[in-house]
């Protein structure tokens, strides 16, 4: 097909594209779909945030107050929001604290913007402004704040952790920091290398979550817990090897199909005979190998129960292959794909295996004792009484648990509650105040888009963010770094809402990587200056 140059970029492109260029039509239309994101996820920010109730495209309601679940699960489609949503999910990834932090100043950095964009300024001079203030926040300006806190001295001491877990649970669930940051602490601990330097992976401490009691009744296995009951008669053993088969326990069927052809009664009989013997052969050999307890990947047929019952076995099965991992983790057994005995290696061993009824519900529980060298795996068994409660404490525990792994890694934390953000904002502004360029507004933009967690940590806590902010820049002005939000302070007569030495603290890691990840979303979505959309694929369902 031949070009017409005259059609311009409507000829050149398929039909049904669409394209937005120029300040007007692509970058304040960016800057607008990423304030209302960051609208939508501030006021969820710190202890007092609100929930936010979202119903997925399935249907299934999800109330919480984790940015990084609220932004996943509006399915978001503006390219520019995306990328804010994907740099959250990069902080969740990495730090498991501080995405709404990415987000909000993300969002507030481009607002900021609108005003530079009126007084006359490129979107290159903002750029170059953003950029420069970035890399003097985290050379200069972030670093020596780290200083004023005493950083965590020793990840295998369980207050040192709790210090650094607790604001990282409040800040998800405020009021039950007390009792699950012993939880996260002893569970961090329990799979936590045994020489060198403290380090253990999230993965190794799961949650079971049971329906029912409250959170007070949580409590932390050094072990694998299953949400589901044992197969056999027998529901205790002590001291056990274990063998877990990927496959169900049952007479297995061939590749190939064939017919057996049977002319009497006695051939019927034999047959049978021979299927018992071989499935007997089988249970009999795996018992002289000294196994107590079995898992199966898969059903476990009749005949085989009647004879891991005569050997005196226990019998558990397992549908799923993740949780099927997890236990051969916890065990240090071997999946095998075959049915047989097991070597000595392909076998793993646990302390006490029983069964236990919980909020009415059968549970089996793999514990080691303390101090075992089998167990990598620790598991919260998690009680409260709904199931949006259960998913949303869940969340603030592996945040917590991120928190934990990042701190053993390094040790540094930064003041809380606003402090570090008031103070940077501060210093900012003063850096601005000697740069000679265009880029001057921009930097101190950049110093006033800080403002906005303390802002909005005294507006969420339902204090006057502008007494709260004034005093907070006084208290900064003054020398006191630590100056932070005292959400506490709502309707006490005389208080200024501001503690002079804030006891809550911040990881430096999630702090520097949260900056730097709203720093670089902000940047790439401000360079660009046309957004060039196909037609979406599809059939004849209509276009959107």
């Amino acid at each position: 097909m031949a070009y017409n140059q005259a059609a311009g970029l409507g000829g050149m492109l398929k039909k049904g594209h669409k394209s937005m260029q120029g300040l007007q039509g692509a970058t304040l239309r960016n800057v607008e779909a990423c304030h209302e994101i960051s609208t939508i996820t501030r006021t969820s920010l710190g202890p007092n945030g609100m929930n936010k109730l979202v119903v997925n495209h399935l249907g299934k309601i999800i109330v919480t107050s984790d940015c990084a679940t609220i932004v996943k699960e509006l399915e978001i489609e503006h390219p520019a929001a995306k990328m804010l949503q994907l740099a959250a999910e990069a902080q969740d990834f990495e730090c498991g604290d501080g995405t709404n932090l990415v987000v909000s100043f993300a969002g507030e950095l481009l607002s900021q913007t609108e005003d530079l964009f009126r007084m006359g300024l490129h979107p290159s001079d903002v750029v170059a402004g953003y950029t420069k203030a970035g890399e003097k926040l985290m050379e200069d300006f972030l670093p020596p704040l780290a200083e004023l806190i005493t950083p965590m001295a020793d990840g295998r001491v369980k207050e040192e952790l709790e210090r650094v877990v607790k604001p990282v649970l409040a800040a998800k669930q405020l009021g039950s920091e007390d009792l699950l940051a012993p939880l996260v602490a002893e569970a961090c601990l329990g799979t936590m290398s045994a020489s060198g330097k403290p380090s253990f992976s999230a993965e190794s401490v799961r949650v079971a979550k049971i329906l029912g009691g409250d959170i007070s009744q949580s409590h932390v296995v050094n072990g694998f817990v299953a949400l589901r009951g044992l197969e056999t008669t027998l529901t205790t053993a002590k001291d056990a090897k274990v063998v877990v088969f990927g496959c169900g326990i049952e007479a297995s069927a061939t590749e190939a199909k064939g017919t057996v052809l049977m002319k009497n009664a006695d051939d019927l009989k034999n047959y049978n005979k021979t299927e018992e013997k071989k499935m007997e052969e089988i249970i009999k050999g795996i018992a002289d190998s000294g196994v107590k307890v079995l898992v199966a990947g898969g059903s476990v047929s009749e005949m085989a129960l009647h004879f891991i019952e005569r050997y005196g076995m226990v019998c558990l099965r397992i549908g799923s292959k993740w949780e099927l991992r997890r236990l051969c983790v916890a065990t240090g057994a071997t999946a095998l794909v075959r049915l047989g005995a097991p070597t000595p290696d392909e076998m793993g061993h646990c302390d006490h295996v029983y069964q236990k009824e919980v909020g009415g519900k059968p549970i089996t529980v793999f514990a080691q004792a303390d101090g075992s060298k089998t167990s990598k795996l620790s598991t919260i068994v998690l009680r409260a009484s709904t199931s949006s409660v259960l998913a949303d404490i869940e969340r603030a525990i592996d945040d917590g648990v991120q928190a934990a792994r990042v701190a053993c890694k390094n040790g540094k934390l930064v003041p809380g509650a606003g402090a570090t953000e008031m103070e940077l904002s501060l210093k900012i502004c003063a850096f601005a105040d000697t740069c000679p360029g265009l880029d001057q507004y921009a930097i101190r933009a950049f110093g006033k888009a800080l403002e906005v967690v303390p802002r909005t940590l005294a507006e969420n806590a339902g204090l006057d963010q502008g007494k709260v902010l004034a005093a907070l820049v006084a208290a900064h002005a003054n020398g006191k770094a630590c100056a932070g939000v005292d959400i506490d302070a709502m309707g006490i007569d005389g208080a200024t809402g501001v503690c002079e030495e804030t006891k809550v603290y911040d990881l430096y890691q999630s702090k520097a990587s949260a900056f730097r990840l709203a720093i670089d979303a902000a940047v790439t979505v401000l360079r660009v200056d046309q957004i060039i959309m196909s037609k979406a694929a599809g059939g004849g369902g209509g276009g959107r």
